[in-house]
């Protein structure tokens, strides 16, 4: 094993409430370090690497529980193990943000969303050792279970996601989690705690300019006119291939996100057809085997060709939104727009659920999305 290269590990679970480790298939142990009292560079065996996957599933499951009707207050990221647990600043800082999740599942129990149920499996997809430092990759998966309040709401809305762990060596030969990060572009998870918000200048753009949406509830209905598009098909499309990706296209994950990629297949595969012309011109809407047009992939290049090509009309509402109308997100109100996701459900009494890649998402509410960006400026459109 080389210094710094990363160990490849197989499933660990976690459901609310319950952690369950798995066996992790490489690990890192010269035989000499079997007894080391503080790790070394290289020097993680299978035991530590299970402990790492406990760890990062403890905090995952707890974040997930606070969003939970009727869980009391645990804290279970508080919980050390003999080979890896918290630190001391990680308790604090998770301990805040799970109090700000409380407050979110309030701010959706206020717009009609409660959870009655959570499940929440953690994939180890890699461990790395560079010294008295650990890197360990992980894979969320994340299952919630609609409260039926008014009948018609979804099943469930669930999501993956990727994180990345530092573990620092400390005395003893345990392993102290340092800090956890979101590795996906996109809207952060329902169950990720809020950063700090920030804000910077606008950005000045002579482009067609989306109107924002307003996110005040209730509202007026607009019902759709009668198209020749196909918004069942756009949805089946974005529910189909919301977690495994379509082999036809290629992913955008590694350069810059691939929500608005995945957006315009499911435009196409709802009756959209290509406009073609050079790739920077945002008039052109287009996907080849080798290139594609900026507005294909581009957050704010779709929506100038959207708007420009008239095959979107803005909304002035979020909730306005009905199956296969677009949501765009401008994340810390800077002028720029940074998501684009498709409504594929509505209740009957009006909350648009929103799919979408980046981070992978399905049938999430507009309550949910709300709940955790209630600072970000928000753009609708009627396709």
């Amino acid at each position: 094993m080389t210094r710094g290269s990363f160990v490849k590990s197989t499933t660990l679970r976690s459901a609310v409430g319950v952690v369950v480790a798995g066996a992790v298939s490489a690990v890192l142990l010269p035989a000499s370090a079997a007894g080391a009292a503080t790790p070394r560079a290289a020097t993680v065996d299978k035991a530590t690497a299970d402990a790492f996957g406990r760890v990062a599933a403890a905090v995952l499951t707890e974040r997930t529980e606070a969003l939970v009707d009727g869980r009391p207050a645990r804290r279970i990221a508080g919980r050390t193990g003999q080979k890896a647990g918290l630190s001391a600043r990680t308790i604090r800082t998770e301990g805040d943000g799970v109090s700000s999740l409380r407050t979110r599942k309030k701010r959706l129990a206020a717009l009609g969303e409660v959870y009655t149920a959570g499940d929440t499996k953690v994939s180890v997809d890699g461990v790395r050792v560079t010294g008295a430092r650990a890197t360990v990759r992980v894979t969320e998966t994340t299952t919630f279970r609609y409260k039926k309040i008014r009948g018609d709401e979804p099943a469930t809305t669930g999501f993956k996601a990727h994180h990345e762990l530092g573990f620092t060596a400390a005395k003893g030969g345990r392993w102290e989690l340092t800090g956890i990060k979101a590795t996906d572009d996109g809207p952060r998870a329902v169950n990720a705690p809020a950063p700090a918000p920030a804000r910077t200048a606008g950005v000045a753009t002579t482009t067609p300019d989306a109107p924002k949406a307003s996110t005040s509830w209730p509202v007026r209905a607009v019902p759709k006119k009668r198209t020749s598009y196909n918004y069942a098909a756009m949805a089946a499309y974005s529910e189909k291939y919301w977690r495994n990706y379509n082999p036809a296209y290629r992913k955008f994950n590694e350069a810059g996100g691939d929500c608005t990629n995945f957006l315009s297949q499911a435009l196409k595969a709802g009756g959209w057809k290509p406009e073609t012309g050079g790739s920077a011109d945002y008039r052109k809407w287009w996907y080849e085997n080798t290139r594609q047009s900026d507005s294909w992939i581009g957050v704010n290049e779709w929506s100038w060709y959207a708007l420009n090509s008239k095959r979107v009309t803005p909304l002035s509402n979020v909730f306005q939104m009905e199956v296969g109308d677009v949501l765009q997100m401008d994340f810390d109100g800077d002028g720029a727009k940074d998501h684009s996701m498709m409504t594929t459900y509505r209740s009957g009494y009006g909350m648009p659920y929103l799919t979408y890649h980046s981070t992978n998402t399905y049938r999430k509410s507009m309550a949910s999305i709300l709940a955790s960006y209630p600072d970000a400026v928000y753009f609708a459109y009627r396709t």
